[in-house]
């Protein structure tokens, strides 16, 4: 009974924050866009945007949802209900950090620990180009029909390297379980896959990034949703809340693979430096940094909201630095953090490359996987193998 509770405690809690996180991924991708672009992005539901995620949900479930007379009802329906449905599963067995003890209750950061793990997040995440293809198929739209064909055929072929930069960790690590990969990389920078001798696997971290932009349809190999092209791609013909799954799944794949990411190569939950010399006040010095530079500005203001909001912005940063000082909060928060750390870096790449780099050419982009990637996987994997073997 105790186990049924604790899961669905977990359960509760990881969709909670998964939801939230995907909501204001959009914010937080429109603002670092915005930035990039010098303008100001969101600043005028709630506080400088804040509320704009929730202004976002409530005009797409109040708008017309229309079904075009053309299309195949049921594939049509099901298109967006497949591809957010395998976008969210992964996250069921996402390793979020070590083992922690509340109300007497010994427990992991983790949903469900799986000896297959790796296995069944490529699984489940391969599945997600039915939901594209059937929604360009079941639109019968010669747009929507392009774009689904050409989400098949790249999503089918950077699953190759992709698989390939996977397998070779894997090798060193000698698990499928993502919480043991995690456990067999040690609490410094160096212990990491990344850097791990006698194999460090810098090359298939570049590679598995590549591919994951590619996987989850993102500039520059968003070719599937090129609008000069295609006008919209594969979600042409769709409108409200069914248009709002197609990007709730590509925003859960992008936490996905940067969870995937930091798991596989970057340690995981595992800290930048030991304990021993001082990783527990990172964060608490960066929340207190945050809380000085809000109430900063909260002084000196550039508008005159600001007078108002950032000094309760840094009265919460301040109240954060100081309980995670506290001995039991760090336990159990500071694997967390250095988790979030690792994967929100790597999110804030995804929007930063969007704003930088145009897509390629469709030819550019199957040429690249095939006579490029695929290539320097296979010879990063045989290498890899070699000094296994030999060391």
């Amino acid at each position: 009974m105790e186990f049924i509770v604790i899961s669905l405690v977990k359960a509760a809690i990881v969709a909670a924050v998964l939801m939230t996180t995907l909501a204001y991924l959009q914010w937080v991708e429109r603002k670092v866009i915005a930035h990039i672009q010098l303008r100001m992005g969101p600043s005028r539901v709630g506080p400088h945007g804040l509320l704009q995620p929730l202004a976002d949900v409530i005009k797409l479930i109040t708008k017309e949802d229309l079904i075009p007379p053309h299309v195949n009802k049921f594939f049509y329906l099901l298109a967006p209900f497949l591809a957010v449905t395998m976008a969210l599963l992964s996250i069921s067995v996402i390793p979020f950090g070590s083992e922690v003890e509340l109300f007497g209750y010994k427990t992991w950061m983790q949903m469900t620990d799986l000896n297959v793990g790796v296995l069944f997040v490529l699984a489940v995440s391969s599945m997600g180009v039915y939901g594209i293809a059937l929604a360009g198929w079941a639109s019968n739209n010669k747009y929507a029909l392009l774009g689904g064909l050409r989400s098949s055929a790249q999503m089918i072929s950077y699953e190759l390297p992709m698989s390939l930069a996977i397998a070779a960790p894997l090798l060193l690590a000698n698990t499928l379980s993502l919480r043991e990969i995690v456990q067999s990389q040690g609490d410094h920078l160096f212990a990491w896959s990344i850097f791990k001798l006698p194999a460090p696997q810098l090359i298939s971290f570049v590679i598995f990034l590549i591919a994951g932009f590619a996987e989850t349809n993102r500039v520059p190999f968003d070719l599937p949703e090129a609008e000069n092209e295609l006008v919209a791609g594969f979600h042409t013909e769709y409108s409200s809340m069914k248009f709002a799954a197609f990007f709730m799944a590509e925003y859960a794949n992008m936490v996905t693979v940067s969870c995937m990411t930091s798991i596989l190569f970057l340690g995981g939950w595992q800290p930048l430096f030991p304990v021993s010399l001082g990783s527990n006040f990172v964060a608490p010095a960066l929340f207190a940094l945050g809380g000085s530079l809000c109430l900063y500005h909260g002084l000196h203001p550039a508008r005159r909201k600001d007078r108002y909001t950032l000094p309760v912005f840094a009265a919460i940063f301040f109240g954060i630095a100081l309980a995670l000082l506290a001995p039991p909060v760090a336990r159990v928060v500071m694997p967390l953090f250095w988790f979030a750390a690792k994967a929100g870096f790597l999110l804030f790449c995804f929007i930063w490359v969007r704003g930088t780099l145009p897509r390629f050419r469709y030819d550019q982009l199957m040429g690249f996987a095939w006579k490029f990637l695929f290539p320097v996987a296979v010879l990063n994997l045989l290498v890899t193998s070699l000094l296994v073997a030999v060391f």
